[in-house]
């Protein structure tokens, strides 16, 4: 085999470098703020419990009103739903998603069963958060300022991801093109429908 051969096995066609490179920087940037949240979540979890314990003041730095809390939200049980704080998955699935999309801006092209483990992946994440949006909107009544922060990268990695993944079992994927030519406004949408959800359940509250 040729090196020439090598490279077109390993590499993308200079035709498809630029939609996996905007692929690949989106899932970087989104992945950074994923993982910056997730890690600043976990230390006031940490922040939190150390003050319970010695009995200090549990006031956390994001703890803005009686709504706006993520002292008010992380101490639930919706926040460990696996027995440990959920924030660690996020560390851990940013941290992965990062990794992947660095191999994939130095011109690697991902096999075909490490984008559905991707995608597998990304259906995880935004499902998670969708049932986390729905428990701290309806149940929990309060909203933790930087786990909105993860809800809002969740989605436009989703649809990246989604799109992308349906492109390499398909190129001629009809919803594939379609997520790509519309991904601004699907994720656009998106947000309109939870800061709908966010209005109509808070109202000025939020300010209060």
């Amino acid at each position: 085999m040729t090196t020439d051969q090598t490279l077109g096995e390993d590499r993308t066609a200079p035709s498809e470098r630029a939609p996996v490179t905007a692929t690949a920087v989106t899932m970087l940037l989104t992945a950074a703020v994923g993982l910056t949240s997730a890690i600043v979540l976990l230390v006031e979890k940490v922040n939190f419990l150390t003050a319970e314990a010695e009995g200090g003041d549990t006031t956390l730095g994001c703890d803005v009103n009686a709504f706006v809390s993520c002292g008010g939200v992380i101490n639930t049980d919706q926040a460990s739903v696996f027995g440990f704080p959920n924030p660690i998955i996020g560390v851990a699935g940013f941290a992965a998603v990062a990794t992947l999309a660095v191999v994939l801006l130095s011109g690697t092209r991902l096999p075909t069963w490490m984008w559905s483990g991707l995608q597998a992946g990304a259906l995880f994440g935004v499902g998670f958060v969708t049932w986390l949006q729905y428990q701290s909107i309806y149940v929990i009544q309060k909203l933790c300022p930087w786990c909105m922060v993860v809800w809002a990268i969740m989605i436009p990695l989703f649809v990246v991801v989604t799109a992308r993944h349906l492109k390499e079992r398909d190129p001629h994927s009809r919803v594939g093109r379609f997520l790509s030519d519309w991904t601004v406004l699907i994720v656009l949408l998106w947000y309109v429908a939870i800061a709908s959800a966010i209005w109509f359940q808070f109202g000025s509250d939020l300010w209060a």
